[in-house]
Order: structure tokens, then sequence, then C-alpha cells
């Protein structure tokens, strides 16, 4: 199987390695910047285009659509249109999303947007834990997740990459990240609302900090994203009727306190390891699962776990919470 890799920035080079780590030998990179190019090839072996139509004469099987966030929705059509079936990465721009969706599925094209999280070791645990029923229903939860955005990319300046604009920004982009994996774990919210609003200085001009509360019926939830953390932080408080959750990204455990026994129940995993240049929790064995699951799809071994339906949902979220003021 072969493998378009439409952009060549951190995500798009991240993504040629999990195809590597998962022993694909044919992958094709594109980018219209010639330093990007260059880097992928020295340091993966990969064939590049500078060109689209070039990189299409190479005839891929799938598409993997790295791009920034404004630019997803001009591939996925693409993707559509040459009836590719394409991953996209994580998404935070609504408008155009519903039509494409409706092509994708009238033309039967697999369009899998990215849902890194779910793979990750500890939220797959608390999924487990939360879904069993042993401890009874959810009650509340508490999620935060912090980190400095300057931080992001050492290598290039906060300005010089889509983080820095309003739509895109890196704060704004994280909102739907993190739902996207609460959801899978207490359901979609009846009812959302929030605040969100410029802080501090981080090098651009966004809203760096968003608070979100969340009504599922019969279980609350508050969601507080930002990108002002000077240490960067994932940190879960999920509560149930006979029991309690803690989770810190920056440990290998997940912690049950178990209140019919009294008592705390460790829950440890195989942490990972995190790739050159980013911090030490953003593992890529979860990137590397997510990419599994896309060719595992892709085969028909399985089904991939996120779905083009689901992503609007969750955008549509974040745009309540951005109305709902």
């Amino acid at each position: 199987m072969k493998f378009l890799v439409i952009g060549l920035g951190s995500m798009g080079k991240r993504r040629i390695r999990n195809l590597q780590r998962l022993e694909v030998e044919e992958i094709i990179g594109f980018d219209p910047r010639q330093d990007r190019r260059q880097e992928a090839e020295g340091k993966y072996y990969v064939k590049t285009c500078r060109d689209f139509n070039e990189a299409l004469t190479q005839n891929p099987d799938a598409f993997i659509i790295s791009t920034p966030p404004d630019k997803h929705n001009q591939y996925i059509k693409l993707a559509i249109e040459h009836k590719k079936p394409a991953f996209v990465e994580a998404s935070v721009i609504l408008e155009g999303l519903g039509e494409l969706n409706s092509l994708a599925k009238k033309q039967k094209i697999l369009i899998a947007p990215s849902c890194t999280f779910r793979f990750h070791p500890a939220i797959l645990d608390i999924k487990n834990i939360a879904r069993s029923g042993q401890y009874g229903k959810l009650t509340n939860l508490i999620c935060h997740s912090g980190q400095y955005l300057p931080d992001w990319h050492m290598w290039e300046d906060v300005k010089d990459f889509y983080v820095s604009q309003k739509e895109t920004g890196g704060c704004r982009e994280i909102v739907p990240f993190e739902l996207t994996w609460i959801v899978d774990i207490a359901g979609f919210p009846k009812n959302v609302t929030g605040f969100y609003g410029k802080t501090m200085d981080v090098g651009a001009d966004i809203d760096d900090t968003y608070v979100v509360a969340m009504d599922f019926g019969d279980a609350y939830g508050s969601l507080t994203v930002d990108v002002v953390s000077r240490y960067a932080s994932r940190s879960l408080i999920l509560n149930m009727e006979y029991a309690q959750i803690l989770w810190r990204w920056d440990e290998n455990i997940v912690k049950l306190y178990d209140a019919r026994n009294q008592k705390w129940v460790h829950h440890q995993f195989q942490k990972g390891e995190a790739a050159e240049g980013y911090d030490r929790n953003i593992i890529e064995e979860m990137y590397i699962d997510e990419m599994k699951s896309f060719i595992e799809a892709l085969e028909g071994r399985g089904r991939f776990p996120n779905s083009l339906n689901d992503d609007i949902k969750i955008l549509k979220l974040l745009q309540r919470i951005e109305t709902k003021r």
C-alpha cells in the first residue's frame, strides 16, 4: 500500500515515522516548501514532490493530510474527487465540513479524522474503568490541559506557523482535541457554555485560555485549556458513585480510589517514548497505534474509532462555547 503524506511540517514528518515503524515501504511526501522536502528526504529517505499533481502521478492508495488546519478541507475535497481514502489531522475548522462529509458518504470514501488521545494507554484504561459499570455511573469530571505556546516548536517562532492565527490558534485548536477523547468516555454533553480570551502575551494575538462547562444530563464536567502554562500538563479527576480516578500525563499510572473497599488501586502502564524536540509526555506510540488503526480500516480489518460525523459534532460544541458568552 502506498501513502501520500500531504504537508511535511512537524506532523507530516511524524506520520512518516509512524508509517515506517509500521513497516510501510511506499511513502511519498508532498510540500511546496523546499526545506521541508529536503529534510524529509534526508531523514527518512522518502521521495517527495513540490507539485500536488506530480504526487498524484505516483498513484497513492491513500492520503495522510498533515497540513495546517485551514488547509484540511481543501485536501479532503481532493481526496474525495480522486476517490482516495484519507486520514486527516485534528481539525478546528467547521465551515464546509458538512458538505464534504455528505460527499464522502455518497461516494463511500473513508475520511478518518485524528483522535490521537483515544489511543493513549491511560485514556484507554480510564475509559474501560468508567464504562465497566463496576463503580456506578459517572457524576462529574474536571480536566485541565495546559502548555506554553512558544514551547510547541522550539525551532521556529510562534508567528511562523498556524498557531498564531485567530481561527487556528494553538489554544482554540486544543479544545476539540481534548473534547474528542472526553466524549468517548462520558458521551456527548447535552449543553455547553464557556469563557475564553487572552490573558498574557504568548507571541501571537490569539485567545490563550478556554474554560468550558459541560452538562451531560445526569453528570457535569469542566475543561480548562490554555497555552500559558509554563509547565506542560494534562490532568483529570473523574468521579463516579463508588470511585474516583486521578490521572496526570507526566506519570505512568492511573490512580483509582475504590470507595467500597476504601483503598487506592494503581493501574500502571508503559508510558512510551517521545520524539526528539518534543515534550517527553507526547509519546510516539499513540500516534503509531492511531495510524495502525487507519491502515486496518483501509484493509477491512477494523473500524477507525472517529468519523467526520463525530468531528462535526465536536466542532459544533466549540461553536456553541464561543457563541454562548
